[in-house]
């Protein structure tokens, strides 16, 4: 079964799973177990010494995972204490008097995700805590919430070229003999990222028409009846005392510190350039050493302004681990699904697939680049194991077509962003659920429609990029695509009305 398409069994049951049941825990189970199962060749116990050691196990002891969780703990800490000095709920009171429409509340929600391009984990969940407010004053249903969030998380960090992803599909395309740096191959892959280019446009535009499509619809009426679809337990302290700027002065310290922990960890002050701090930093390190030097000034600060006492921001600790415990575990049962997927050898069959379409149609590559890519994002969870895998094959594919390697590589890099955007078992896509405190399932389930609208106009992209090779005017096909697409279907959304 390694190397072959049974390697992408588990996450595919898991995913179906998820998709019909409703359930995320059961169902990344089920996928795990099975994974465990193909591993140990059905033997009960080789499978279950799997699924604990190299599953499991192996999860919770890798140091990236370790410092992502860590990240998300500490985050979990921030909000608590921003709920409870009540900065959210004074946020909140400050939106409804400047925010007067739906419109303007979607597109500030967009705009914030937008600047916070550094990593996508921080973008949700700092943009989900600091929007949740605004969104809500305006009806707007929480998987609205959390679409607006996925949206502006992978795709602008996968367009930015200081951010954690930058960084590390730069560490990957390093060492592989293209004649320029990974940071700048980064660079000049992005004109042709169409996905995340045609992702911003297409926010932007469903903002401002104010319509929505496929179960996105369901749920937006529903919030207009007073449904939201939260999860709850968000209760905001309605402090006197309290400012807008006990919630903006923690956002904007936990911002800056975040940034100065990944160019400290990227050697920065040790005489790297910014962009090559950035290039060679480690998020998983470089996140929860800004964040937790965040939390301690913000805790001070909370304290010195008196809207906090000494035992309220203490208990906040406990509230912010438990707040997380949900998003925690689901990442957990989603890591250790990858490890099965890895230990299967996905990434072998997934190469055989790029290598036997290198020998068709040249300049329909990128186009079947992309929906390998997004394939096995999809099925993984994992866009930057999939631009891992995948880098290293696609160059050589292009070594005697150097006009053709920066749309393939975009292509790579597009399609990762689309499966990970699509994934149930993405960690991005737990994140987003997690900041706008919806069902995990609901808002995959919304917003896989508007992924699929992106990813079927960005195919077409790559065809005609593989055959004219200028991206102004394959991306300028993509946004006349994108809007037109739009008012048909909100045409047709009239006359079914």
């Amino acid at each position: 079964m390694t190397g072959t398409f049974w390697a992408l069994v588990p996450p595919i049951v898991a995913i179906v799973l998820a998709l019909i049941t409703k359930e995320t825990y059961s169902s990344l189970f089920v996928g795990i177990v099975v994974g465990a199962l193909f591993v140990g060749g059905f033997n009960p116990v080789a499978s279950l010494d799997t699924m604990l050691n190299d599953g499991f196990l192996g999860a919770i002891a890798d140091g990236w995972n370790a410092g992502i969780f860590m990240f998300l703990v500490l985050l979990g800490i921030m909000v608590a204490l921003v709920n409870a000095a009540g900065g959210s709920a004074a946020f909140g009171r400050w939106a409804v008097k400047h925010v007067h429409s739906r419109a303007g509340a979607l597109l500030a929600t967009f705009l914030l995700g937008v600047l916070i391009f550094i990593d996508d984990y921080f973008n949700c969940l700092t943009v989900g805590s600091v929007m949740r407010p605004v969104a809500d004053s305006q009806k707007i249903s929480r998987a609205k919430l959390a679409f607006i969030i996925d949206a502006t998380a992978a795709p602008v960090c996968m367009i930015a070229p200081i951010s954690s992803w930058a960084a590390a599909v730069s560490a990957t395309a390093q060492d592989l003999n293209t004649g320029i740096s990974g940071i700048q191959l980064f660079i000049r892959a992005i004109p042709y990222n169409f996905y995340s280019l045609l992702t911003i446009v297409f926010v932007i535009a469903i903002s401002v028409m104010g319509f929505d499509y496929g179960p996105m619809a369901k749920a937006e009426f529903k919030a207009l009846q007073g449904d939201l679809g939260s999860l709850g337990n968000e209760e905001e302290q309605n402090n006197p005392k309290a400012s807008i700027w006990d919630m903006l002065i923690p956002v904007i310290v936990l911002i800056i510190f975040c940034v100065i922990g990944m160019m400290y960890v990227g050697g920065f002050w040790d005489g790297a350039s910014l962009v090559d701090s950035f290039a060679d930093t480690d998020a998983s390190v470089g996140l929860p050493w800004g964040s937790i030097v965040a939390v301690i000034i913000t805790f001070i600060y909370l304290l010195c302004r008196r809207v906090l006492s000494f035992k309220d921001a203490a208990s906040c600790i406990t509230k912010g681990f438990i707040a997380m415990v949900p998003a925690l575990l689901i990442l957990t049962f989603a890591l250790t699904l990858k490890n099965m997927t890895g230990l299967l050898g996905a990434a072998d069959y997934v190469a055989g697939l790029v290598e036997g379409a290198a020998e068709g149609l040249f300049s329909m590559l990128p186009a079947v680049i992309f929906l390998v890519a997004l394939g096995l994002a999809f099925a993984t969870g994992t866009s930057w194991g999939t631009f891992g895998i995948l880098i290293p094959i696609v160059l050589p594919v292009f070594a005697n077509a150097p006009d053709l390697l920066m749309i393939g590589i975009s292509a790579c890099l597009a399609g990762a962003v689309c499966g990970d955007h699509c994934s149930p078992i993405s960690d991005t896509t737990i994140m987003a659920s997690a900041g706008a405190n919806v069902n995990h399932i609901e808002h995959v389930s919304t917003q896989l429609p508007y992924a699929l609208t992106v990813a079927g106009i960005s195919f077409v992209c790559y065809i005609l990029a593989g055959f004219v090779r200028n991206w102004i005017l394959c991306l300028l096909v993509g946004v006349a695509l994108i809007i037109g697409v739009l008012l048909i279907l909100r045409g047709r959304q009239k006359k079914t009305a």
